[in-house]
């Protein structure tokens, strides 16, 4: 069974290295969707009617900020403490089903800092990065190719860790089979419950970042007249019908930004565009005189899809 479905008319689609196409068995004209892959490795799947904007999702310059801040290490111990849980709950070699390969995909993957580090992660056999926005799942590619994980390279690779997909798509169309994934990872990312069941096999698991309360609370308080706290686990509601909650880790760092790191951090998060300009320019400008010094706070839920 094809884990990929057409984005336009649900039939199975076939990865290949020029183009992927559905057979067009779903399609009542029987006709066959074909989708070239970019000469960077990735796909888009996001069709025109799927699209809100003529550039859906994070822009090049937001992405870009995110990558510089990430690869400094800011939020290197919120990544050790995802791949730690994402190991302690997948399958390994000896409790694995018929040797069935397991899927996992990295929703709103971003540039892909998080998705590396997944990959690494042994007992995963795909891992597929999916985001709407074709500037970072164009990052995703080029890092994927340079580490020699690149789904195109699938034949070469015989480490047992994972081959990744690098797909643009709706994380509310995914172009995936229902029952097809063993895990969801979503990081700062979209929770769609009813999407997240259909996609995930019986005892699937979604694990899920957020921001915690005080989730560097002196740089908001420096950008707002009115603070507003995180409310991380606002949305566990939503899931109880489809998931069991069986973890909750906390995790935090102190951070200690220069003027560039800290308009990293700005361009890459809401703050951006919610923050008054005056007030942002104030804040770099007390960077650029000393390091600015704030926290950084994530909760992390690890969940379990409930059986039929």
């Amino acid at each position: 069974m094809s884990i990929f479905i057409c984005p336009i008319c649900q039939s199975p689609l076939v990865p290949a290295a020029d183009t992927w196409r559905c057979d067009g068995s779903l399609n009542p004209k029987n006709t066959c969707h074909p989708f070239d892959v970019a000469r960077q490795g990735y796909v888009n799947l996001l069709p025109v009617q799927q699209k809100k904007s003529k550039a859906p999702g994070d822009s090049s310059d937001s992405i870009l900020a995110r990558k510089r801040f990430l690869a400094a290490g800011y939020y290197q111990p919120l990544q050790d403490l995802l791949c730690e849980r994402i190991q302690s709950i997948l399958p390994q070699d000896g409790a694995r089903k018929n040797k069935e390969s397991v899927t996992w995909l990295d929703i709103g993957c971003g540039e892909g800092y998080y998705t590396g580090a997944i990959a690494q992660t042994k007992g995963i056999d795909r891992l597929i990065a999916a985001d709407i926005s074709k500037a970072a799942v164009l990052e995703v590619a080029k890092a994927s190719k340079a580490a020699k994980r690149l789904w195109l390279e699938a034949d070469k690779l015989d480490d047992g860790k994972a081959t990744i997909y690098p797909i643009v798509t709706s994380a509310a169309h995914l172009p995936l089979s229902n029952n097809s994934l063993m895990g969801i990872s979503s990081i700062f990312s979209p929770i769609l419950p009813t999407a997240f069941n259909d996609v995930l096999q019986q005892g699937g698991y979604v694990v899920i970042a957020k921001p915690d309360i005080s989730h560097l609370a002196s740089v908001r308080e420096a950008l707002f007249d009115e603070v507003r706290e995180h409310n991380s686990d606002k949305f566990l509601t939503e899931l109880v019908p489809f998931f069991d909650l069986l973890e909750t880790h906390k995790v935090s760092t102190e951070l200690s930004l220069s003027e560039q790191a800290l308009a990293d951090l700005l361009t890459m998060t809401p703050y951006a565009y919610r923050a008054q300009p005056d007030k942002r320019r104030a804040l770099l400008a007390k960077a650029a005189a000393a390091s600015f010094n704030t926290e950084a706070r994530f909760v992390v839920y690890i969940l379990k899809k409930r059986p039929l």
